[in-house]
């Protein structure tokens, strides 16, 4: 996977040359870029993939749907994981601080 399309540019190689190299056309189909809405993460991992399950668990109920579930390869979730770094920093630098509110010390906000 292409670090530039996790919004981050590789390291040691000139910026002209990643460009070409990684230069990407993605499309995206109406249904897709509606996106789903999710508010529950369960990670695992094996040791040559990382599995995301996307769910949405309603307020009142105990029991939550998978909408999405996407494997990657622990490369890929690494450069994911730098990924939402880097835009999270990009965000906050033009938004303000994320408040996250109702977080025990451990972080845990339902993305397990």
């Amino acid at each position: 996977m292409n670090l530039l399309n996790w919004g981050g540019k590789q390291e040691n190689k000139p910026m002209e040359q990643d460009q070409k190299k990684t230069s990407v056309q993605v499309d995206i189909d109406p249904k897709e870029a509606e996106g789903i809405y999710s508010n529950l993460v369960l990670l695992s991992h094996s040791p040559s993939e990382f599995i995301l399950d996307f769910a949405r668990v309603l307020p009142g109920t105990r029991k939550a749907k998978v909408y999405s579930r996407i494997i990657m390869t622990p490369q890929n979730a690494h450069s994911l994981l730098n990924a939402l770094q880097t835009n999270i920093e990009r965000f906050e630098k033009q938004f303000g601080k994320i408040r996250v509110s109702g977080t025990d010390s451990k972080g845990d906000i339902g993305f397990k």
